[in-house]
């Protein structure tokens, strides 16, 4: 049988194509092992509610193959061209008899399984239609007794519509992103998961052994049951990819785990929660510091049409907008190639003709402004701005967001390492950066932060409070940066005694 494995186009209209349905196959290592887990419950009926291209059915049929077992197959899904996928990577219609056009989280199965399997589509909130997004909070609030977060994705509500249709007894593997436990929706979700059912194990993946080459997200596989919850959890990191040993763990029961692809490890289930299941076990006590001690986080500017409001020098001058009405600003974290920006930096990116220039109107009415600025803010009602999401709620449409210059930025999503950034140049960043306001405004205090924030230590504790994505990204909101932890020997060694004493931290 002859597979064709899915090639991802780069960029453009064939891979805005596969994020707006979240369609990213398994790879056939992946399947197998979480099918693995399913059939060693003793499960003999699987349910896949993504069917795709089949991955967990070919997987299937090679376990049946391996252990003489019967396996009988059912699934969903929304997109028929993926059937006939399936049916390219060698699957028969036999196989694929028990799957239906439908969708599974809106209209779902009028029954339950025993085995669930699942690489739900991974489409982002922004994505989802309003009409589907209330569709899917007006269920989730039915099942959890209050509604999710409205940046929970379509695949959060795949797994609770499995969850919900998962026999008594039943074992239940999903693949799915990191931002399932890292989301501002996760604490509630598995609160509730973790109280109603039993999780098992947790599987996530190195980069170099990631399952989706090329794709911003840091998959991880979750195994569950549905029995009554327990107080610890195995979690498995896969440092290397296609490994048998991840098979042979699932399948022994999670008993057997020689070979050096993996690292395994008990943890404890309200450690795991409170550290992020996502992430490395915790080790001892967190640091008593943390960053929103010493400093708050704002993030930066939303203009709602960087196009518009984001200029050039060159661009500002042909229009002949007055100064008053620019500020300098930047905009994209590869316009800052180091931990600081500096005026000569900005320089260089306008003989770059890189924005660096943010058109920032007030709120006056439009016939108060000079006649260069009605002319642009009168192009921008022609080109349809003010019917844009964000631009719509302002009142009126042009007033720019305003920050005050904040001394130090920082990098929180990007191919380059997530990083804090000294502003020189008192610039305003737009939302590629946050803002860190120190919480006093002395210089020595300023310098001492920023020596502290810089240091490698500091740095690493990121992954604590981050949302993983793909090649070891991370992304860090603004709440999540307060909550930082700034090791105490930081603290104690480089700052002033006053930062580190709680007594002087009532100050701020």
């Amino acid at each position: 049988m002859r597979i064709r494995h899915q090639k991802l186009p780069p960029s453009g209209v064939k891979r805005e194509a596969l994020r707006e349905k979240g369609q990213f196959w398994t790879p056939d290592w992946v399947a197998e092992a979480m099918l693995g887990y399913v059939v060693v419950g003793g499960c003999t009926t699987i349910f896949d509610p993504a069917v795709g291209a089949g991955a967990f059915f070919r997987a299937a049929r090679k376990i049946q193959q391996e252990l003489g077992l019967t396996l009988g197959l059912f699934g969903t899904e929304m997109h028929p061209a993926a059937i006939s996928e399936a049916l390219e990577n060698g699957l028969s219609k036999e196989d694929l008899a028990g799957v239906e056009i439908r969708n599974f989280v809106v209209d779902p199965p009028p029954r339950s399984f025993a085995g669930i399997v699942a690489n739900p589509p991974y489409i982002r909130h922004h994505r989802l239609p309003p009409s589907i997004k209330a569709q899917l909070r007006a269920f989730g609030g039915l099942l959890l007794g209050r509604p999710l977060d409205g940046r929970a994705g379509i695949h959060i509500y795949f797994l609770l519509r499995a969850l919900e249709l998962l026999e008594n007894g039943g074992r239940l593997a999903f693949i799915m992103p990191a931002d399932t436990c890292e989301g501002v929706f996760s604490a509630p979700l598995w609160n509730w998961i973790t109280g109603k059912f039993r999780l098992d194990a947790v599987v996530t993946f190195a980069p170099s052994a990631t399952p989706f080459p090329g794709v911003d997200t840091n998959a991880m596989i979750f195994m569950i049951r549905n029995c009554p919850p327990g107080k610890d959890l195995f979690w498995a990191k896969c440092t290397k990819p296609n490994a048998e040993q991840l098979k042979r763990w699932i399948r022994s029961g999670f008993s057997q785990c020689e070979g050096d692809a993996m690292v395994v490890s008990r943890r404890d289930l309200a450690e795991a929660l409170g550290t992020g299941l996502s992430r490395e076990p915790s080790e001892g006590a967190r640091s008593s510091s943390l960053l929103g001690d010493f400093a708050y986080v704002l993030r930066g500017v939303a203009t709602g049409a960087n196009e518009f409001f984001f200029l050039t020098a060159k661009r500002a001058k042909e229009l002949g907008i007055p100064g008053d009405y620019l500020i300098r600003a930047v905009g994209r974290t590869r316009d800052v190639s180091g931990d600081e920006i500096t005026p000569d930096a900005l320089e260089q990116l306008e003989k770059l003709s890189r924005p660096s220039l943010l058109f920032s109107p007030d709120g006056r009415r439009l016939d108060l402004f000079p006649k260069p600025v009605r002319d642009y803010l009168a192009h921008g009602e022609e080109i349809g701005l003010p019917k844009r999401p964000l631009i719509a709620s302002r009142n009126p449409w042009y007033k720019m967001e305003r920050r005050p210059v904040p001394p130090i930025l920082f990098a929180y999503l990007g191919r380059r390492n997530a990083r804090f950034i000294r502003n020189l140049a008192g610039v305003i960043p737009l939302t590629g950066f946050l803002c860190v306001y120190p919480r006093r405004h002395d210089p020595d205090y300023l310098e001492k932060l920023w020596e502290i924030l810089r240091h490698p230590q500091t740095v690493a504790n990121l992954s604590l409070v981050g949302k993983s994505y793909g090649a070891g990204a991370i992304k860090v909101e603004p709440r999540a940066l307060e909550k930082l932890p700034i090791p105490a020997s930081l603290v104690s060694h480089i700052a002033p005694a006053e930062m580190s004493t709680p007594q002087q931290m009532d100050i701020f």
